[in-house]
């Protein structure tokens, strides 16, 4: 949770996300978004037009679910069933997979999303909730889960 998000929280963050993955040259896309607007986006080298659509996937996981995009699909894999099954959503628009992770603020709900695509999708998880845990100087436990 911050304590309030607004574009230049989203410009500090969506630099922070970039500078971890050019430390572990990753080739990722990272999309911040809040409030049905985009506030940070950026592809790095070895991306390609595929990230962004995984980034709007997982996105909408988070908007509709209210929670992470892995989240959810842990919680899917325990019940057997997935988005299509359950709620009749269409793959082409939700991937309930790691790496989108809500933004909430003190009196509101999820305001947005953080996404990150290009690593493997619990790879794409870690990236954001580490980053997160250093940005808002928390511990990563407080975050959210990283598998080992």
């Amino acid at each position: 949770m911050f304590d309030r998000f607004d574009p230049a929280t989203a410009w500090r963050l969506g630099m922070a996300l970039k500078e971890a993955a050019e430390a572990q040259s990753a080739a990722v896309a990272i999309d911040i978004s809040a409030q049905g607007r985009p506030l940070f986006h950026v592809a790095l080298p070895g991306t390609s037009a595929d990230n962004h659509e995984w980034i709007r996937r997982k996105r909408n996981v988070v908007l509709r679910f209210l929670r992470s995009s892995g989240a959810a699909g842990l919680q899917f894999a325990l019940e057997g069933a997935d988005p299509v099954s359950k709620y009749g959503l269409p793959t082409q628009d939700y991937a309930a997979v790691g790496g989108s992770f809500p933004l909430t603020v003190p009196g509101a709900s999820v305001i947005g999303a953080v996404t990150v695509s290009g690593l493997l999708p619990w790879q794409d998880h870690a990236l954001i909730v580490q980053t997160l845990a250093r940005f808002l100087d928390r511990d990563v436990s407080d975050i959210g889960i990283v598998p080992g």
